[in-house]
């Protein structure tokens, strides 16, 4: 994974427990997931919206 051995991820698990605190981890795990969503949520908005422009162009194409 990412060219880390087992005890460097530990390492960086345990860093981040000490950095936040436990109580803190599965809020910032949620934010995460909000953040990964509304990510993917706006690439496929954009995706549509790519994909509407060439039907227009294409339409446009056809009438000429």
């Amino acid at each position: 994974m990412f060219g880390l051995k087992t005890t460097e991820i530990l390492l960086i698990v345990l860093v981040i427990l000490l950095l936040f605190g436990g109580k803190k981890i599965p809020e910032l795990m949620k934010g995460m997931g909000r953040g990964v969503k509304s990510f993917k949520e706006g690439m496929s908005e954009e995706i549509k919206e790519e994909k509407k422009e060439d039907k227009e162009d294409v339409k446009k194409e056809e009438k000429e």
